[in-house]
């Protein structure tokens, strides 16, 4: 497995994210909900494209994987109910308080993605001692 490529990948998306964000601070109302629209039909899409990736896998990283997957999709979800319920309140204050929950919920999933990050930086280092353990001991095999 090629790790240094995906580092490489999630790299771009995080760069990707972050110009986003920065277009999207200066779009107007109709055109975020058209933005938050997209996102969600390529996070869906990303699901099922996760999903036929984890139906590939063996039964534990599935187990993993799905749990990890319906707990993102069950936050999308979460999200996008808020996201519905905003728009229907015309309270001033009931939107400031929208706007501090949403402003966690974002920093929470920042947050998320450092940890899955560090984690994902120590089953690469797990993966590349492993196989040099397997490389040490077919080694010690053949000149037995």
């Amino acid at each position: 497995m090629d790790f240094y490529q995906r580092l490489d990948e999630l790299k771009q998306r995080v760069e990707a994210a972050r110009s986003a964000v920065q277009r999207a601070a200066t779009e107007s109302r109709e055109q975020l909900k058209q933005r938050i629209d997209q996102t969600q039909t390529d996070l869906d899409q990303a699901a099922k494209d996760a999903q036929q990736r984890a139906d590939q896998a063996a039964e534990s990283a599935r187990s993993a994987w799905a749990q990890m997957k319906a707990d993102a999709a069950a936050k999308r979800d979460d999200i996008k109910a808020k996201i519905d319920k905003r728009n229907r309140e015309l309270d001033a204050e009931a939107a400031a308080a929208e706007a501090d929950w949403t402003e966690m919920a974002a920093a929470d999933a920042l947050d998320l993605a450092d940890w899955a990050i560090d984690n994902a930086g120590l089953a690469v280092l797990d993966a590349i001692e492993v196989r040099a353990f397997a490389e040490e001991r077919a080694k010690g095999a053949a000149s037995s």
